[in-house]
């Protein structure tokens, strides 16, 4: 036992010494005295594999090396925010949600880092797993690269729950991202451009011990969980900070909206004095509860939103405009530019968007542009410099034929962009269809990337999206040396993407207009495809969410006998063409009741609620009128929504009478 007892003091030293340097910024022992104890560790655990711990302090650095990273479900969505960039749009955003719950809120503002994402979940005080964004719903488990961050903590100390969620941005302070670059050029290679990119890259690398060399650090900032010590946020990241996690000292409670734009502004100016980037300030409602009422749109909470910071500008020429055909036929005119530095990357092209955007500009090749980053993501040109125009220069003519298959472009009226209407035979549209139905969040099938499809299709065993299904390994083999494995892969991802459910299916069709939320919508009203071709654009403009643009598309989609063949062609290869028997109504108790829910609940939260209503065939509806059928009331009302219930005669009935109703 004496070795043992010599482990596990060695282990809780070494967090503390851990938490003292990378969390207080407070060492209390040499570099040399630190390496010293690590050495003496990793030697006893080499010695007494018996004793082994995932989260010993000698897993920091890294060794494990990972082929793939496996995609798992967030328990709870890890979705984007909605940007701001005005004082006016933060006042705008304070009453629309001050309308929605009907009292005042207090806000937490925090800084908004220019890093990568991550959520990482805690069981019993240790680290279990940490997860990417991806797309809001799954994630990449990347659990053993961020162990080797020393600012995360592998065990926790203190009065923390049995298990939560704790989320938060991984980044490269400036310091360590020059120290990085300064090793690179020393070793002859190429120099990060950003701090951003670079840690997103180290992240998803697949030898952890690399990972382990770079200098990454972890800020944490909002925790979920059903036995949270606090229903306030601010209170929370207080709690957060005794157990061992890095929370930000910026943080602050900020009782009104004038608050947050003092804040705001504040940083705006103090933002380039920090020794890690930001692009802006994130604004929570504090009290949690308020956040449960509010909920969430698609894409975001409600209760959250982004103040992003004026973008950086820069000047530069355009040497050329060339066209690009998306998968949907659009054309997007592209503005070639001078490289230039803008916001930490070099900037070559710039979308131009439509021919009334050229128009309204004037641009022409050969002006000297202002270029800036929308969001600092995206470059877009805002202006020109005509002063400098060559007196020579001629007004840019948009082209009338498609640039890859020559077709006569087509502009229907009330749309800002061409089309080419060769969908069957455009190579770009035919690729940009794969692409689509392939991605992550629709087939994602595992072997198939964009460079996969390019192959398949210039070798002509790819035309249409069913030829994915008829393909067989024998087929593949000939394309690359020792290629069994990566055969075996793709023929083994299409055969598991025929369990994906019909509404994603729908969305990987690519029927224009149709994106996510909607193909839910769709799939969730008629329940198979063969109800949903059948559907007239009066029948689909009566679905909630669908309107006339919508409709239209979905019938002309289903007019096309080419689409017909398609769709049967996935039918007969075994693809989910139905809703799934978990999604499927239990009852018709709620059969044509419009239904309110408000307030907060003590068994079910809000979303669980309207599951119920839905699997019961009532439909949720956000606001009381003559038409609900009744409201679901929970404590904490909006005294204006009850007025209303009661002047419109609304029955209003009890978390548990509901739950009675539909049993």
């Amino acid at each position: 036992m004496i070795v043992q007892d010599r482990i596990v003091f060695l282990r809780s030293e070494l967090q503390q010494h851990n938490y003292n340097y990378y969390v207080l910024d407070k060492p209390t022992i040499s570099d040399f005295e630190f390496d010293m104890l690590l050495n003496e560790l990793i030697d006893l655990e080499k010695q007494n594999p018996q004793f082994y711990d995932a989260n010993s302090p000698t897993q920091r650095v890294g060794g494990e090396l990972i082929k793939s990273f496996d995609t798992v479900a967030h328990e709870y969505r890890m979705l984007s925010l909605g940007n701001t960039y005005s004082a006016e749009e933060l006042v705008d955003f304070d009453k629309r949600i001050t309308k929605l719950v009907e009292t005042d809120i207090e806000y937490v503002c925090e800084l908004k880092y220019d890093g990568v994402s991550i959520s990482l979940k805690y069981e019993n005080g240790e680290l279990k797993q940490a997860i990417t964004r991806g797309n809001g719903t799954h994630g990449d488990d990347v659990t053993v690269n961020v162990k080797t961050i020393n600012s995360i903590p592998l065990k926790l100390k203190g009065d923390y729950p049995s298990k939560f969620e704790i989320r938060g941005e991984i980044f490269l302070p400036h310091e360590g991202f020059e120290q990085m670059n300064e090793k690179r050029i020393v070793n002859d290679l190429e120099p990060f451009a950003n701090p951003r990119n670079a840690a997103s890259g180290s992240v998803k690398m697949q030898d952890s011990k690399e990972v382990a060399k770079r200098p990454l650090d972890c800020f944490l900032y909002y925790l979920l969980g059903k036995e949270l010590p606090s229903q306030r946020h601010y209170e929370n990241l207080q709690n957060a900070r005794e157990w061992g996690f890095k929370i930000p000292h910026e943080i602050e409670v900020c009782p009104s909206i004038d608050k947050v734009i003092d804040y705001v502004n504040y940083w705006d100016n103090k933002r380039h004095h920090l020794p890690y980037d930001i692009d802006g300030i994130v604004i929570k409602v504090n009290d949690l509860r308020l956040q449960e009422q509010m909920g969430f749109t698609a894409k975001s909470p409600r209760w959250a939103i982004s103040y992003k910071f004026k973008a950086e500008q820069v000047s530069t020429v355009l040497n050329e405009i060339t066209y690009q055909v998306g998968r949907t036929g659009a054309i997007t005119p592209v503005a070639n530019l001078e490289p230039v530095l803008l916001a930490g990357t070099v900037v070559k092209r710039a979308s131009l968007h439509n021919a009334d955007q050229i128009s309204k500009l004037d641009i022409r090749v050969g002006d000297k542009v202002y270029v800036e980053k929308g969001g600092e993501i995206i470059p877009k040109i805002v202006g020109i410099a005509l002063k400098e125009r060559d007196l020579f220069s001629q007004p840019t003519v948009y082209i009338s034929h498609c640039p890859e298959c020559n077709t006569p472009l087509v502009r229907s009226e009330g749309d800002a962009k061409h089309y080419c209407p060769n969908d069957l035979m455009c190579p770009p549209q035919i690729k940009g269809k794969f692409e689509h139905f392939i991605s992550k969040k629709a087939m994602d099938i595992d072997g198939i990337g964009p460079e996969t499809i390019d192959l398949l299709f210039e070798n002509q065993l790819i035309a249409s999206i069913p030829d994915l299904y008829d393909l067989k390994k024998e087929y593949l083999l000939p394309f690359k040396k020792e290629g069994e494995k990566w055969a075996s892969n793709i023929i083994e991802g299409l055969e598991q993407s025929k369990a994906i459910p019909f509404e994603r299916l729908l969305f990987a069709l690519g029927v224009r207009y149709v994106g996510e939320t909607v193909s839910k919508v769709l799939v969730k009203e008629f329940q198979h495809v063969d109800h949903l071709m059948m559907a007239d654009k009066e029948r689909l403009e009566n679905v909630d969410e669908i309107g006339e643009k919508i409709a239209e598309s979905v019938v002309l989609y289903f007019q096309n006998k080419e689409n017909i063949k398609l769709i049967n062609r996935l039918k007969n290869q075994g693809l989910c063409f139905e809703i799934g028997e978990e999604s499927k109504a239990i009852s018709s108790q709620l059969l044509g009741m419009s239904i309110v829910i408000s307030g907060v609940f003590s068994n079910f939260s809000r979303d669980e609620l309207k599951k119920l209503i839905e699997q019961h065939g009532g439909k949720n509806v956000s606001s009381i009128s003559k038409k609900t059928t009744f409201v679901v009331a929970g404590e904490n009302m909006g005294p204006s929504k009850l007025q209303k219930a009661e002047k419109l005669n609304v029955p209003l009935l009890s978390e548990d009478e509901f739950i009675k109703k539909i049993s």
